[in-house]
This record gives structure tokens, C-alpha cells and sequence, in this order.
């Protein structure tokens, strides 16, 4: 019966792994076929049904993969030899016929099966795969909402785009006009081709020539396009159905079409301008320094959008040579390699300049800023970048040194030396043997080191010598007498930064410029250490160069002029005598000025007594006519916003049976956004009557003090 018992133990440990295994598959299936029926969904718009049969195809492929049903007792039995060390790796003797079985096995046997009783069914491996589909299963489904939502918002809009054409109000046109094809043919800049339309209401390139042929249905004498209600264009015809006339659009606005003393309704002119380029340089940076043993090139990388394209572009350089009243100035123009033949709307390109090549040296100064022209000679620019080279001789010259009055140690000048050390080891290179080269890159790295450590007590960092003290026989410390006293122990191992004498006095910005100073010398020393002193010389030269606009920035110079102010009269000193000083006394006629929008606010209090009465007499007709005229110069400007106002403006004038409400709700709302908030004009103010309180009160008040 032990023999038996421990083989149903693994037989349903077999079970429960086989069960899990095809709830992983069910799983994994279920979010493959997810993210299969959302692509193509998305793509073909297939119905969902398609999801069971791509499901059960999914499933299958992978229990045929897996093979679960394969696992054997012998497969779980070496699995629980591995999970429970309590099993001596005995599990598998429970599989054998008990006729098989030694004295010893006998006896392994009845321990195991005692064993095999404590185990669980389920396991934690068992659950891998399961963890696994289920955050397969959980990024399927949040791709599928994603992919849906915006599947919906792409169809919504789209929807309500095709609802919009579909219920757009079609352009209201006089009955005598049968066809109006309008040609409009772009400017040259633009590079677009010549398109057609039949509607009125253009919307066209600034410049752009436009052809109206119009075709009655019955002969006409005379029609006429009138523009912004000033301009008249006379149409011209052939047989008095078919008329055709062209013009240039060159600023937006409204026209009218009038056949034989007929107007038709304000069609909307918008002018597409043409915008400037825009030119970024996006290497190098705008101060570009570049130090000794770097490549004397600049790669100027720069991206330039327009909308129409781009005619051609320049880089406009200038070398400065020289200092002071020598100083000279030469002018480069240098064009990019690429072509601007095709209308592209964006371009990256690159330039790589040789230095040498515009006859720079050490000191020079190079300033370049880049100009684009667009296909409209229209033109745009950037900031001046400047490029300098650094002047290795001029930085260990020891100019000035002698008869500035230097504040800083002896040692901020250190630095030259290890450059001069370093250049004469690189020059001794070929002469000496690998060993000495390494020990003397090594002594530079180390005297490298010692000055960064110098220079980091300005800044308040503690020495190498703090880090690991020598013993001390007066160490208070040490003393047994001061065990157990904190006050000791803190004095000797904190930082006392209240000292006065520990107190820093330098400004942040020199605290910084200081920290850049050291980060170069490890960065120098880091290459010393590696045997590289070719690399190093970089960061020494820049780590002087800092140094050396530290030093200067540390001198102490005196005034060369002095200003003598004039004596002053002690017996008017603090006397507070005010007595021939006169107040200066201001009087301006300030003149009401005309209000340009007197009468749109008179149309406001019109159209809102209509809302009521619903009737227009002559005396409103004339304010609001006069308030049209001035909607009428706002719809020529900005013919989008006011054009619709003008037009329920001229139906209000022109309807004499009633006025629709909402024709009325859009002039006010147009006449609002006009109207701006009138500017205060000083005046006097009104006292209030106090019959004098106020005066006696404060004349007692000064008698009593």
C-alpha cells in the first residue's frame, strides 16, 4: 500500500501540473487572438465573430507546442527531488515494483512516502507560465481599448466631417447665373499647379491670380464684382451668357457679384501669406572655445522650415584678428553643398569648415550667423555665433604678472609648469624607454593631483591627510579619561564650518567657475594616471585658462581719476531749509476726444430694443446703417470673423416685415468683440460735504500738539 500511495501522490502532482499548464495555454491563446482580431479589425473592419474560430486555432497551436500531456511521473518525480531536499532524491523509488526493491531501497522507500504526504498538490513554478499570459493578457486587452478608441474617434470624425459637407449650407447665388467655374492660379513661389472650383468663396495664396467665368441663363447687359464695397470690376463677355474677367488676390476681404443692379451675398476672400523661414542652428553652441590638441573644425548643422521651399542660403562669417586698435575684421560667404531646386518645405544642412582654411590662428575669433531666403525673397537670419581658438602662447605668457597686484597664493600659477612638463615628456617620448615615460606621466599625475587638493580647500574639501590621520600620543581621544565624552569625539571628527577663519568669502559665480577649474585638473590628472599625456594636455591648458580669468578677475586696481565734490555749507547742513525750493507746478487743458465707436454703441441699444419690439423704423436704419460701415471695414480685414455679422446686419436692414432674433445675437456679438474698454481720463473729484468737521478738527488737533 506505501508503494501505491506514493504513486498516486506524483500521479495527481502530474494532474494539477497538467491542469495548470493548459489554463497558461488557454491564456496565452486568448491574448494572441486579441491582439490578431484588433489589427485586423482596425485594418479590414471584419466582424468580432471571427475572434472564436482565430481562438481555437490559437489554442491548439499551442498545446501542440507545449505538450503538456507528455509530462511523466519520472519528469515530476526528479522536479520534486530538486524542490525538497527532504526527499534525498528518493522520489523516484516510488515508481518501481517492489519486487525491484533492496533491503536498503525498502527502507528509503517507507521514509520517502512518509515525505511525499506533506507535499502540496500545487507548486509556486507552476504558476510561471500562468503569471506570464496574464500580463500578455492584460497588455492585449489595453492595446485592443487603445486601438479602439481610436478607431472611434477616427470614425467620429470623419462621421461628422461627411455630416458637415453633406449638410453645409450650398453658397446662395442669383438666379440669373447658371455656372461659375473659377480658376485660380497660384504665384510662382508657391509652386503649386493651377486648380479649379465652383464656388464663389476663395481661399487662396497671397499673389494669386484669379479667373471668374460665370455663365447666365439668360442674356444679361452688365455684371459687375464688387469688392469690399468700393472696388467695381467690370465683367467682360462674348455673348452676353458667358462672362470672364481675372484679377490678383493680395489682401483678404468680401465681394459681391451684381448682375444688372442685383446683388448676391458677401462671399468671403481669405489670403493665405507666406510666412518667413525659419533657420536654427543646431551645432555648435553659440560660444564655441575650442582648446589646445582639438581639431581646429566646426560642423554647423543647421534646419531650415518655409512653407513654399527655399531660394538659398548663406553663411556669413567675419575672422577677427588681432587686439585693441589693431584689431582686423575679414568677411566670408559660404555656401551650404545642398540644392534648393525642389519646393521643400524643411532642409537639414550640414557645413564642415576648416578653420586653417580662413587663415585663422591661435587667438582668433570667428563670429558666423546663418541667412535663408525663401522662394518669396523673403528673408530670415540667426543669432551671431562666436568660435575661438585658444591662444596657447598668449595663456603662459607672463605678461602683466609682474605689475598687476596679484591677491591669489603662489600656487595658482602652478599650472604652467605641469603644461611645460607635460609637452617636454611628450617631446622625450621617442628617446626614453616605456618604463620612464609611464613614471614620468605618473609624477606629472601626481603634482596634478597635489594642486587640485590645494585648490579644493578654497572650496572647503578635506585634505587626503584628514582622511587617515597619524596617531597621536595627546589625542584627547585616546585619553581613558575622556571615554564616553561626546563633546570630545565631535570636535576631533566634525566640520567646524561656523569658524570664522573656515568662513568662505568668494561670490557663487567664482565658486563655480573654481569647481570647473577642478573637475579639468581631474579630468587631466585621470589621463596622466593612464599613461596618456596627449590627452591630457586639453584639460591642463583649459583648467589655466580658467585659472588665468580667475586671476584676473582678482585684481586690484586703482581709480586713475578723482572726483573733488564741492564744499559743503555747515550752517545749512541739517537745517531742513526748503524755503527756495519751488514746486513745480504742471496745467494741461485736457479735451474730451471723439469716440470712433459712438455709433456701434448706439447699434447695440438699437438691436436690443428690437429683440422686443421686433419692428425697424427709419431712425434705427440710419444708426445701424451707420454701424454696417463699420463692420464693413472690419469684414474687409478679417473677413472670417466679421463677414457672417455683416451679412445679418444688411438682412436686418433690408427685412421690413420682422427681424429674426438671431440674425440680431450675431451683429451684437460681432459689435462686443469691436467694442473695446474706453481709457480713463483724469478728473476731479467730488468731496463729500463734511460742513468743515474734518478742517477744525485737524486745526484743533495742530493747536493742542
Amino acid at each position: 500500500m506505501a508503494e501505491q500511495t506514493g504513486i498516486h501522490k506524483i500521479s495527481a502532482i502530474r494532474k494539477t501540473y497538467i491542469v495548470y499548464q493548459l489554463i497558461a495555454d488557454v491564456l496565452f491563446a486568448a491574448a494572441f487572438s486579441i491582439v490578431i482580431i484588433t489589427i485586423v479589425n482596425y485594418s479590414l473592419h471584419i466582424a468580432l465573430l471571427w475572434a472564436v474560430p482565430v481562438f481555437m486555432a490559437s489554442l491548439l497551436v499551442f498545446v501542440f507546442i507545449y505538450k503538456t500531456w507528455a509530462i511523466s511521473n519520472t519528469s515530476i518525480a526528479n522536479f520534486l527531488n530538486r524542490q525538497y531536499p527532504q526527499l534525498e532524491e528518493s522520489s523516484t523509488l516510488t515508481l518501481k515494483p517492489a519486487a525491484e526493491l533492496n533491503l536498503l531501497e525498502t527502507l528509503q522507500l517507507q521514509k520517502v512516502e512518509a515525505e511525499l504526504q506533506e507535499i502540496p498538490l500545487p507548486h509556486k513554478a507552476f504558476f510561471k507560465r500562468i503569471k506570464l499570459a496574464l500580463l500578455l493578457l492584460a497588455i492585449a486587452l489595453a492595446v485592443s481599448w487603445l486601438a479602439g478608441s481610436v478607431s472611434k474617434q477616427v470614425h467620429y470624425t470623419d462621421g461628422k466631417r461627411l455630416s458637415a459637407e453633406k449638410t453645409a449650407v450650398p453658397e446662395k447665388i442669383l438666379p440669373q447665373i447658371s455656372a461659375v467655374n473659377v480658376h485660380v492660379a497660384p504665384p510662382l513661389y508657391t509652386g503649386k499647379a493651377t486648380r479649379q472650383q465652383d464656388k464663389f468663396i476663395l481661399n487662396v495664396e497671397d499673389g494669386a491670380t484669379v479667373t471668374w467665368h460665370i455663365t447666365t441663363n439668360i442674356a444679361v447687359k452688365q455684371i459687375f464684382l464688387l469688392f469690399n464695397d468700393k472696388e467695381v470690376i467690370k465683367l467682360k463677355n462674348t455673348d452676353n451668357t458667358q462672362w470672364q474677367v481675372n484679377k490678383v488676390i493680395s489682401k483678404p476681404g468680401f465681394y459681391q457679384v451684381n448682375v444688372d443692379g442685383k446683388l448676391s451675398d458677401l462671399y468671403q476672400v481669405q489670403v493665405i501669406t507666406d510666412q518667413p523661414p525659419v533657420v536654427r542652428i543646431k551645432t555648435p553652441k553659440q560660444y564655441t572655445y575650442i582648446d589646445a590638441g582639438e581639431a581646429q573644425k566646426i560642423n554647423i548643422n543647421t534646419a531650415i522650415n518655409d512653407d513654399y521651399g527655399v531660394s538659398s542660403a548663406l553663411i556669413f562669417a567675419t575672422v577677427a584678428k588681432g587686439s585693441g586698435e589693431a584689431v582686423k575684421f575679414k568677411e566670408y560667404k559660404l555656401n551650404f553643398s545642398s540644392s534648393f531646386v525642389g519646393h521643400h518645405p524643411q532642409y537639414d544642412l550640414q557645413k564642415l569648415i576648416n578653420l586653417p582654411d580662413l587663415k585663422m590662428e591661435p587667438g582668433d575669433e570667428l563670429y558666423f550667423y546663418v541667412q535663408a531666403t525663401d522662394t518669396h525673397q523673403q528673408q530670415s537670419r540667426t543669432d551671431v555665433y562666436t568660435v575661438t581658438i585658444q591662444d596657447t602662447a598668449q595663456l603662459l605668457s607672463m605678461d602683466g604678472m609682474l605689475t598687476g597686484v596679484n591677491q591669489k597664493p603662489e600656487f595658482f600659477r602652478s599650472e604652467r609648469q605641469i603644461i611645460v612638463d607635460t609637452e617636454h615628456l611628450l617631446k622625450d617620448k621617442d628617446s626614453i624607454s616605456v618604463e620612464q615615460f609611464n613614471n614620468r606621466s605618473n609624477d606629472l599625475g601626481i603634482d596634478q593631483k597635489l594642486l587640485r587638493l590645494r585648490y579644493g580647500k578654497f572650496l572647503g574639501e578635506e585634505s587626503e591627510s584628514d582622511i587617515n590621520p597619524a596617531d597621536d600620543k595627546n589625542d584627547p581621544v585616546g585619553d581613558i579619561k575622556n571615554y564616553g565624552n561626546a563633546a570630545v569625539v565631535l570636535d576631533k571628527y566634525t566640520d567646524k564650518h561656523d569658524n570664522a577663519e573656515d568662513a568662505q568669502f568668494f561670490d557663487p559665480e567664482l565658486k563655480k567657475q573654481l569647481k570647473a577649474t577642478l573637475t579639468e585638473m581631474w579630468k587631466a590628472e585621470l589621463q596622466l594616471r593612464l599613461y596618456k599625456p596627449q590627452n591630457a594636455l586639453p584639460f591642463e591648458y583649459k583648467a589655466l585658462r580658467l585659472l588665468k580669468d580667475l586671476q584676473q578677475k582678482s585684481r586690484v586696481y586703482v581709480a586713475k581719476t578723482a572726483y573733488n565734490p564741492p564744499a559743503l555749507k555747515m550752517e545749512k547742513r541739517l537745517s531742513g531749509d526748503l524755503s527756495k525750493i519751488d514746486q513745480p507746478l504742471f496745467k494741461q487743458d485736457i479735451k474730451p476726444g471723439t469716440d470712433q465707436f459712438e455709433n456701434l454703441k448706439k447699434a447695440v441699444i438699437v438691436l436690443e430694443q428690437l429683440k422686443t419690439r421686433g419692428q425697424i423704423n427709419d431712425a434705427d436704419k440710419h444708426v445701424l446703417a451707420l454701424a454696417s460701415q463699420q463692420l464693413s471695414l472690419k469684414a474687409s480685414a478679417q473677413p472670417g470673423a466679421y463677414l457672417p455679422a455683416l451679412s445679418a446686419m444688411r438682412r436686418i436692414l433690408s427685412n421690413q416685415k420682422g427681424v429674426n432674433v438671431t440674425d440680431v445675437a450675431l451683429v451684437e456679438k460681432a459689435i462686443q468683440k469691436t467694442l473695446i474698454n474706453a481709457i480713463k481720463t483724469p478728473a476731479a473729484g467730488v468731496a463729500p460735504t463734511d460742513l468743515g468737521l474734518s478742517r477744525d478738527y485737524y486745526k484743533n488737533l495742530k493747536t493742542v500738539n
